[in-house]
């Protein structure tokens, strides 16, 4: 996993949706929206006649997605390309190229999903393992479906730490010193936010207990520094709040038995991120056949190589696979954005309230 994990999709953060304009006034209506009827054997031979998937924000260092790649180019015969940017980029590309298309699939936060849509432009494909995805992580015509999920979590170092926590209260009772990174732009750090609320009897509309929570951590003294590779290497930091997946692969670059990662016993928040098919992609077939291997049982794997959970509920996964995934057990506490419209809101004042109760405490 990169050490661009945290930052490649969240340090755009809510704040860059007011640089996305209002919706799309294109009336523009591709053919292939005409054609979700067909057969995946038919959009197997137009994707092989198409030759070649162009992405954007969909990395080989990304979860993994380098096998999915190299997959689809020997069983399908598609070259592919990848530009790196963060979600709000992706679709400032789509909406500013539309029929001059570069891009025929991106990979985006699950808020960005519905944007997307709003804003037309998506291409809407189901494909085959529909009833496996949860109802949360898909748009009811399939303009956008997460392909794998990530749930807030706990990395501690124990080097630092001789009695790593399993939950929020562990923290504010303990001594040790933490980090979710920059909350004022992180879409990480922010989900962190969140899921501490939750453990305290908050939600979206209300996260005044998890504010509360890293303001006292910060008045003393224990919210420090940023989650980087370099810095938990370091041993600047002994505890790191960050997505499971980046857990896993951090604790996996740097020292396996140096880190235990665990899920917070109270509470946790789980979002994922989406592939949006571009309405004006060059490749639509391609990219259709693309979502479908994703969700394959063969893309889920590979995903899951990358750290990142699945998002099919009965997706199967190899033993070794399994083995370098978080126990099911430790997730019965962790759920999704119960309101995701009101949590849209309350991102939106998070920059104000981290600075005023939070930062102004950090020295």
């Amino acid at each position: 996993m990169s050490i661009t994990c945290i930052m490649k999709k969240g340090l755009i953060g809510i704040l860059a949706l007011s640089v996305l304009t209002a919706c799309s006034t294109d009336s523009t209506t591709s053919s292939v929206e005409k054609e979700n009827d067909l057969k995946l054997d038919e959009i197997i031979e137009k994707a092989k006649v198409e030759g070649e998937i162009n992405s954007v924000g969909m990395p080989d260092t990304w979860a993994n997605w380098v096998e999915t790649w190299e997959e689809l180019g020997t069983e399908y015969s598609l070259t592919h390309t990848d530009t790196d940017m963060s979600s709000a980029e992706e679709l400032a590309k789509f909406e500013a190229e539309k029929k001059d298309a570069t891009a025929d699939i991106g990979d985006v936060g699950i808020a960005f999903g519905p944007i997307a849509e709003e804003k037309g432009l998506t291409l809407p494909y189901k494909t085959s393992y529909w009833d496996d995805i949860p109802d949360w992580a898909k748009d009811d015509e399939g303009h956008w479906i997460v392909g794998y999920a990530g749930t807030i979590s706990f990395l501690t170092d124990n080097n630092n730490v001789s009695n790593p926590p399993k939950s929020w209260n562990d923290i504010k009772n303990g001594d040790y010193v933490v980090s979710i990174g920059d909350a004022l732009t992180a879409n990480q750090a922010q989900f962190a936010i969140l899921a501490a609320a939750y453990a305290y009897g908050g939600d979206e509309s209300n996260l005044e207990p998890g504010i509360e929570f890293f303001a006292e951590l910060a008045k003393q003294g224990r919210l420090k520094g940023d989650p980087t590779v370099a810095n938990l290497e370091k041993g600047e930091i002994d505890v790191a709040i960050m997505w499971d997946f980046n857990s896993l692969g951090y604790r996996s670059q740097i020292e396996e038995t140096r880190y235990e990662v665990v899920i917070p016993e109270e509470a946790s928040v789980i979002s994922g991120y989406a592939t949006v098919i571009n309405k004006y992609a060059k490749n639509p077939h391609a990219a259709m056949l693309t979502r479908e291997y994703i969700l394959s049982d063969e893309g889920q794997e590979n995903l899951a190589k990358g750290f990142a959970r699945p998002i099919r509920e009965n997706v199967k996964l190899t033993e070794e696979v399994t083995a370098l995934l978080l126990p099911q057990e430790m997730y019965a506490n962790a759920k999704p954005v119960d309101d995701q419209k009101a949590w849209e809101e309350t991102t939106k004042q998070i920059p104000q309230l981290w600075q005023e109760r939070v930062l102004i405490h950090v020295k």
